[in-house]
C-alpha cells in the first residue's frame, strides 16, 4: 500500500544547528534552568527592545504570571477577545478574575476597539491584547483607554507597529515558543517588560524553592535545553520571516479573485503571516474535509470562539470569521513542491464552489 503524503498545517523549521546547540547543553551536564536561559532572556529582550525578560515553561504560564505580577485578584475584570485560543480564558480563570469577552474585527481578526470601549468598566484591571495571526493590533488606540495592557505576542514575534517591535508596548508582553510557533523550543514562553519591579515579581513567582519566606509560587521554569534551541532559532528569525512573507505573496498572487484574502499591506505595521487565512463561501467543515482527503491539512484559525464555550451571544465579528475562515499551511520549511500542491488543491475547491 502506498502511504499518502500529508502536508501538515504547521511544523517547526529545524536544522543541524538546532541539534548541535541542544547537544552542547546535554554534553555540559547542565540541562535545567541556568546560564543558557539567562542568555536567551537577554537576547530576546534586546531583540524586542525592552529592559528585560523572564523565560517560562509555556506561553500560558507567561500570561498567568503576568496577571499575578500585576496584582489581579478575585473579581477583577480582564478584557480578552472572543476569537482566540482558550489559553487566555484559562489564565483569567486561574487567578479568579472575571473574563470580559470582546468581539473582533472581521477584517484584521484583532480586537474590535469599538466593542472594547463599550466594555471597559472601573473593574477592568487589564486588557490582554493578542496580535492575531502575526498582524499587530492597534496598540495605541487600546492603550489610550488608560487600562494596563498585556500584549500576547504568541503569534507575532518580529511583527512591527509604528517602527517598534510588537511586545515593546505593553506593561508586560508574553511570547510562546511552542513547537508550531514562529520560533520553537518545543514548549516554552517568555515575559518581557521595561518594568524592573514587574519582572522581579515574575522571576520570584516562576520558581518556589530556596525562598526566605513562603507564599504560593510555581514551577514554571524553562530548561537550558529549550533555551539553547531558542537561541539557535532566534539567529534564523529574520530568514523565517522573509520566507513567510514570500509564501504569502505567492498565495496572494495565485488566489486573487478566487476567495476573500487578508490585506497584505498596512502603512503603520508589519504583518509576519504566522497564519494565512482565506474566507470561503461554503461550509468550513466540508472544505477542511476536502483538503484533508487530498493530503493538505488546513484548520480553523481558532477551534471555537470563547463565547461559544461560555454560551453567550453578541459577537457578530467572531461568528462571521469562525463560520467562513480557513487557515492554510504557511511556514518556512514548506518546499516549492508542497506549495504547488497546496495551491492546486485550493484552486480545485475554490473553483468548484464559485
Amino acid at each position: 500500500m502506498v502511504q499518502k503524503i500529508v502536508i501538515p498545517h504547521s511544523r517547526p523549521t529545524l536544522d543541524g544547528g538546532d541539534a548541535f546547540s541542544v547537544s552542547e547543553v546535554i554534553h555540559s551536564g547542565q540541562i535545567v534552568q541556568g546560564e543558557v536561559v539567562e542568555e536567551f532572556e537577554k537576547k530576546v529582550a534586546k531583540y524586542i527592545g525592552v529592559h528585560g525578560a523572564v523565560a517560562t515553561s509555556t506561553g500560558t504560564s507567561a500570561l498567568h504570571l503576568s496577571l499575578l505580577a500585576m496584582g489581579v485578584k478575585m473579581g477583577d475584570h480582564i478584557a480578552i477577545p472572543s476569537f482566540v485560543c482558550s489559553a487566555l480564558l484559562n489564565v483569567v480563570k486561574y487567578v479568579g478574575a472575571h473574563p470580559v469577552l470582546v468581539d473582533v474585527d472581521p477584517v484584521t481578526y484583532n480586537i474590535d476597539i469599538h466593542d472594547l470601549k463599550k466594555k471597559i468598566k472601573k473593574a477592568t484591571r487589564a486588557i490582554i491584547l493578542p496580535h492575531q495571526v502575526g498582524l499587530p493590533a492597534d496598540i495605541d488606540e487600546v492603550k489610550s483607554l488608560g487600562v494596563p495592557v498585556i500584549e500576547d505576542c504568541a503569534q507575532a514575534i518580529g511583527a512591527v507597529y509604528k517602527g517598534k517591535k510588537a511586545g515593546s508596548f505593553g506593561s508586560l508582553s508574553c511570547f510562546s515558543f511552542y513547537a508550531t510557533k514562529v520560533l520553537s523550543t518545543g514548549e516554552g514562553g517568555m515575559v518581557v517588560s521595561d518594568s524592573k519591579s514587574l519582572l522581579k515579581k515574575i522571576r520570584d513567582l516562576r520558581e518556589y524553592d530556596n525562598k526566605r519566606s513562603y507564599s504560593v509560587r510555581y514551577n514554571y521554569k524553562m530548561t537550558d535545553i529549550q533555551a539553547a534551541m531558542g537561541i539557535s532559532q532566534l539567529k534564523k528569525l529574520n530568514s523565517f520571516l522573509l520566507k513567510r512573507v514570500k509564501i504569502a505573496k505567492r498565495y496572494f498572487s495565485e488566489l486573487q479573485g478566487l476567495c476573500i484574502l487578508p490585506a497584505i499591506s498596512y502603512k503603520d505595521r508589519k504583518h509576519i503571516f504566522f497564519r494565512f487565512l482565506i474566507q470561503i463561501h461554503g461550509s468550513v467543515s466540508k472544505a477542511l474535509e476536502f483538503f484533508s482527503d487530498r493530503g493538505v491539512t488546513c484548520m480553523r484559525p481558532v477551534y471555537k470562539p470563547l463565547h461559544k464555550y461560555l454560551h453567550i451571544h453578541g459577537f457578530p465579528g467572531s461568528d462571521a470569521v469562525w463560520s467562513k475562515t480557513i487557515s492554510i499551511p504557511i511556514y518556512p520549511s514548506l518546499t516549492d513542491k508542497e506549495i504547488c500542491k497546496i495551491l492546486d488543491v485550493l484552486k480545485q475547491y475554490l473553483k468548484r464552489e464559485a
